[in-house]
């Protein structure tokens, strides 16, 4: 379990960064499709980590994991790092 780097912040911050250049696209390109396409993209990764990743990682981690994921949000970065 990784609670470091960026970990300490938000925990998704890889699918976090995918979100937010897909979405800087769309700015700077001025084209919406690009939105569409990053809320449909949403789906399933949002699925995966909700079905897959969470349960494994509770199976694996059990309190340290819920300690983890009651303090530090899924998809919106907190302002002061986490610190176990």
């Amino acid at each position: 379990m990784v609670v470091g780097g960026l970990y300490r912040y938000v925990r998704n911050p890889m699918y976090l960064g995918l979100f937010a250049a897909v979405v800087g696209q769309a700015m700077v390109f001025g084209n919406g499709w690009l939105l569409v396409y990053a809320a449909v993209m949403a789906v399933p990764v949002v699925l995966f980590v909700r079905l897959y990743e969470e349960p494994r990682l509770r199976r694996s981690f059990g309190a340290d994991y819920e300690r983890y994921r009651a303090a530090v949000p899924g998809w919106w970065p907190r302002v002061r790092p986490y610190r176990p």
